[in-house]
């Protein structure tokens, strides 16, 4: 059986519990994905795959479905350490083309610098794939305006979520996650046929 999503939604969240398990349970209630048997996948964005609102994504599943994910987490109990993590993605200009996902986690670093480097990933393994010539050493900034300016490499973006480490103690968790959803296609409606009256010859 062959299985490629045809939906993708992004979500993030965090939690905070005196146990690390209850806190990256309280971080998947607050994405909203809580209630699925979360499956981690690898980085391919499927070709012609739509992405969807987060919310609208979240109505689509169902308790204790099984739910490809590419998924990003981090967690401390160091009070006032900070943490993030985020999920970039980088999308083909040719829809028939697969893009890419990468997910980065760090400690110390704000939501922004976190989620550019998790979206220079995704945009970096996609422009080597297409053949887009980049000097590697670059700022992500300048290497961003050749990927636009060669035409291949349509939208990039990412998801972070960031956290403080709890003052008191208590584990700390952020994730943030592109969800995978696979919704049927309805297949071509048939063409009326159009009844011939009687007594009249088809041409």
């Amino acid at each position: 059986m062959i299985f490629v999503p045809n939906r993708v939604f992004f979500t993030r969240g965090a939690g905070k519990h005196k146990d690390r398990l209850q806190s990256f349970e309280m971080a998947l209630r607050d994405a909203g994905i809580e209630k699925c048997n979360l499956v981690r996948v690898s980085s391919i964005f499927p070709p012609n795959c739509k992405r969807l609102p987060r919310n609208r994504g979240i109505e689509m599943l169902r308790p204790g479905q099984i739910t490809f994910c590419v998924i990003s987490e981090n967690a401390t109990n160091e009070p006032n350490r900070l943490i993030s993590a985020a999920v970039g993605l980088a999308v083909p200009s040719e829809g028939d083309h697969y893009g890419y996902i990468s997910e980065h986690h760090s400690f110390g670093e704000t939501a922004d610098k976190c989620g550019d480097y998790s979206e220079d990933l995704a945009a970096t393994m996609l422009a080597s794939t297409l053949g887009v010539q980049f000097d590697p050493s670059k700022a992500y900034d300048e290497r961003k305006e050749i990927y636009r300016m060669s035409g291949k490499i349509v939208h990039t973006t990412n998801i972070t979520q960031s956290a403080e480490g709890d003052k008191n103690g208590l584990w700390t968790t952020v994730i943030a996650a592109a969800v995978f959803i696979h919704v049927p296609e309805e297949p071509p409606k048939p063409k009326k046929k159009f009844a011939v009256p009687t007594g009249v010859e088809q041409a």
